[in-house]
C-alpha cells in the first residue's frame, strides 16, 4: 500500500535493552497514524518475547517483506535477524550487536534508495555491535561513512536547548589534539546550516564553549582559546556566522545568559552532554545534522539494568520521532522556497518608477 505519510523507519538497536519497549510505548498509540507509517526493521520472533515479557497484549506488528508494503494504519516490521537469535535481557551479547548492526544496515539501505523519509534509531550498545563491518565508536560515525560526507555534528535538541559538539566519542586525553581550527569552522558552518534550515532559525546565534577553565582566563590556564578557537570564531564571523565567545562552561549553562543564544558548540562529549541531559535528559533527542539524510535518536542508552520491567520512560523517544518529523518538513518547506524563490528587483529602479509615477500626478 502507497500513502503520502512520512514514512518513518526505526531500527531496533541492541535486543537485550530497553529498545523494544519504548518503540511499543510510542507506536502503539494510534494517533501516530495520523502523522508517519511506523516501519520497525527489527525481528518479529524478539518484538514477540518482548511483548510477552512486558506483558503487551494489545499491540501487534504488521509483517511486510520489503518497506513498500507498509501499511499506513499499522505499526510495520521487517524481519532483519535469523529466527534463531537469542534474547537475554540486560545482557551484552555477540548476538545482541549482530542484530543491532543488521537492523541499522537494512534501514540505511532503504533510507537510501528512498524507501523510508527518516530514521529514529534504538540505542546500541557501542561494545558489541563492533565486528569487520562495523568498526565505529557509534552510529554518528557509521552515518558519516556510511553517507560519505565531509562531517556531521552530533547535536542534542530539546524545547529548551541545543549543544553540538566539536568532538564526540574520543577519550579525553586526546581532546586537546583533536581540536583544530579547521574543525571548529566546520562545526560551526554545520550548526549555522542546520539552525536555518532544520530548524527554520534564520539568523541563529551561538554560543561557543572555551576548552579550558574559565574559557582559558586570558591564556593563563590553556593557549587553546587565543590559538584556536578565537580565531575560528572571528573566521566564522567573516563567513557570516554569528559566533560569539568563547564563554566558560559553567558561567554560561548557570547563567541566564544562554536563553539569549540559539545553541551552543561544546568542545568535547561531556562539556555539553552533562549539562544538556541535565536540562532536557527526559525529552533530549541525539539529531546528526549535517547528513543529507535524516537521523534522531533518544539521547539515552540500551539501560540494560531496567530492560524488561516496563519501567522505561519513552519521551525521549518519542520526541525523537517528532523531531525527525518535523526536520523532514522544514527541510521540504526550505527546498521548495529554494525552487520557487520570489522575484528579485533592483531596489534603485523601483525607486525610479515610483518616482515617475508619483511625478505625473494621480487624479483618481
Amino acid at each position: 500500500m502507497t500513502t503520502d505519510k512520512i514514512r518513518l523507519g526505526i531500527s531496533h538497536g541492541d535486543i537485550n535493552g530497553i529498545g523494544y519497549e519504548i518503540i511499543f510505548k510510542v507506536i502503539s498509540d494510534v494517533r501516530i497514524f495520523d502523522i508517519c507509517t511506523p516501519i520497525v526493521y527489527g525481528s518479529s520472533k524478539v518484538a514477540a518475547y518482548h511483548r510477552k515479557t512486558l506483558n503487551i497484549s494489545n499491540f501487534n506488528l504488521n509483517n511486510i517483506v520489503s518497506a513498500e508494503e507498509a501499511h499506513p494504519k499499522r505499526a510495520n516490521i521487517i524481519n532483519c535477524v535469523d529466527d534463531e537469535i537469542r534474547v537475554e535481557l540486560g545482557k551484552a551479547t555477540q548476538m545482541g550487536g549482530e542484530g543491532a548492526y543488521a537492523a541499522l544496515k537494512l534501514a540505511v539501505a532503504d533510507l537510501k534508495a528512498g524507501k523510508i523519509d527518516v530514521l529514529v534509531t534504538a540505542p546500541i550498545n557501542k561494545a558489541n555491535i563492533q565486528s569487520e563491518e562495523f568498526n565505529f565508536p557509534g552510529h554518528t560515525e557509521y552515518l558519516e561513512s556510511e553517507f560519505g560526507t565531509d562531517g556531521s555534528l552530533m547535536l542534542l535538541i530539546s524545547d529548551r536547548l541545543k549543544v553540538g559538539v566539536v568532538t564526540g566519542h574520543i577519550p579525553i586525553n586526546q581532546v586537546s589534539a583533536s581540536i583544530t581550527k579547521e574543525k571548529i569552522l566546520n562545526k560551526l558552518k554545520i550548526l549555522n546550516t542546520a539552525l536555518k534550515q532544520d530548524f527554520t532559525i534564520r539568523r541563529p546565534r551561538i554560543a561557543v564553549l572555551g576548552l579550558n577553565p574559565h574559557a582559558g582566563d586570558d591564556g593563563l590556564i590553556g593557549k587553546e582559546e587565543q590559538d584556536i578557537i578565537i580565531p575560528a570564531i572571528e573566521e566564522a564571523k567573516e563567513k557570516g556566522i554569528m559566533a560569539l565567545g568563547p564563554y566558560a562552561a559553567d558561567g554560561l549553562f548557570g547563567s541566564n545568559n544562554l536563553a539569549k543564544f540559539d545553541a551552543v558548540l561544546a568542545m568535547y562529549h561531556d562539556q555539553g552532554l552533562i549539562p544538556f541531559k541535565t536540562i532536557s535528559f527526559t525529552s533530549g533527542v541525539n539529531f546528526t545534522a549535517g547528513l543529507p539524510i535524516i537521523r534522531t535518536s533518544p539521547d539515552h542508552g540500551t539501560a540494560f539494568d531496567i530492560a524488561g520491567q516496563g519501567i522505561a520512560d519513552e519521551e525521549s523517544f518519542r520526541q525523537a520521532v517528532y523531531a525527525a518529523i518535523d526536520i523532514f518538513r522544514n527541510r521540504s518547506q526550505n527546498l521548495g522556497l529554494a525552487k520557487n524563490p520570489l522575484k528579485s528587483y533592483d531596489i534603485n529602479k523601483m525607486d525610479d518608477k515610483f518616482n515617475d509615477r508619483n511625478s505625473r500626478g494621480n487624479d483618481n
